[in-house]
């Protein structure tokens, strides 16, 4: 990389440090600066990373050694950091969700468009081996009629996870639970997959946890715009978690990718190339954060910063821009609108839909 890129992280909690370690794994990249609006975050990072701690947002947007600003907050405390650093000419990287409504997503990406500066929205799981693979297989056609696509996320998240840090399991801040937190990438990659959602149903529930306001089990069932069906699952009261399955079906191949784990590649039509890719993606699977948070690995976040910078150095589109990004948003609240309804919703959204005003913790 020729170019050499500042980044300052703005949240100084617990997904800062993956982005901190996929940072430093980058040549040509640097954390320069850090913000937090609680002081003591700020500097546990700072002295961890070696980098200037700010007390102030706009005088860290100020600093000329800053490219690039990541948003690390709580969902939805993402926005207003992000369109001040859009409206400072920093590049802007932020942590899934983009945002938990549309309106405030619409708000990043116009303000990224109104000062020419290039924005991402964090969807690791779209730079791992097994599902690029997945994606070309299906763009090459080699499924024929794409049929089903499915996804599961059956994770568990103890109680103790919710009631630390005060934000998580709430409307206000987490924007949703299993499917707006834990499975947002995995809705992301059957978008990815299977293309545009024509319409949704859903059902949620909060059955095992306390003091939360979300659901922590939900189910969906889809329809795409080319008539294929699919079927989403996401919860965190699934003990002891279980690793995060998703499957395409069509009328000459199915493949299932389990984690970073390819579980089964057939196809009408075989290459003499599928057998090396099993051998090289058939045995690769970790838990990935079914059980425990920090169980994630930092590696598809380097690569997708590598993405983002080489987007930014040659004036190209990322992979994931903040248009891509606001789709499983925009996925995730449909289906929400049809758990609380109880009709199926047709997407494109209109507007953001309203929560029932019976919504309290239980």
């Amino acid at each position: 990389m020729a170019q050499k890129f500042g980044f300052g992280i703005v949240g100084c909690g617990m997904i800062a440090n993956f982005h901190a370690m996929a940072i430093e794994h980058i040549k040509g990249a640097k954390i320069v600066a850090c913000y937090d609006a609680f002081a003591p975050s700020a500097e546990k990072f700072a002295a961890a990373n070696k980098c200037k701690k700010y007390d102030k947002l706009e005088d860290m947007l100020k600093d000329p050694a800053v490219d690039v600003v990541t948003i690390c907050t709580p969902s939805g405390a993402h926005g207003d950091p992000a369109v001040k650093a859009c409206n400072a000419g920093k590049h802007v990287v932020v942590e899934k969700p983009l945002e938990i409504t549309l309106a405030k997503c619409d708000a990043i990406i116009n303000a990224a468009a109104k000062n020419k500066v290039r924005i991402c929205s964090i969807m690791p799981s779209r730079f791992s081996p097994a599902n690029i693979a997945l994606k070309e297989a299906i763009d090459s056609g080699r499924f024929g009629k794409l049929t089903l696509g499915d996804t599961y996320v059956k994770w568990w998240r103890t109680q103790q996870y919710y009631d630390q840090g005060g934000w998580r399991g709430t409307w206000a801040l987490d924007g949703g639970g299993a499917f707006m937190n834990q499975a947002i990438h995995n809705v992301d990659l059957l978008y990815w997959f299977m293309g545009e959602v024509a319409e949704v149903a859903g059902v949620t529930g909060l059955l095992a946890h306390e003091r939360i306001e979300v659901e922590d089990v939900a189910a969906a069932c889809v329809k795409f715009k080319s008539g294929a069906i699919g079927v989403l699952e996401a919860t965190t009261a699934a003990f002891p978690g279980l690793l995060k399955r998703t499957e395409i079906h069509g009328s000459a191949g199915s493949a299932i990718v389990e984690q970073d784990n390819i579980k089964m590649w057939e196809f009408e039509n075989k290459l003499a190339k599928d057998t090396k890719l099993l051998e090289k993606l058939s045995g690769n699977a970790g838990t990935g954060g079914a059980s425990d948070p920090k169980a994630i690995s930092y590696t598809g976040h380097m690569l997708q910063l590598k993405d983002f910078l080489k987007a930014i150095e040659t004036g190209g589109q990322p992979l994931v821009d903040g248009i891509e990004g606001r789709k499983s948003v925009e996925i995730i609240l449909a289906i929400y609108q049809a758990a609380w309804t109880g009709k199926t919703v047709k997407l494109p959204l209109v507007k953001d839909p309203k929560r029932p005003a019976k919504t309290a913790k239980k």
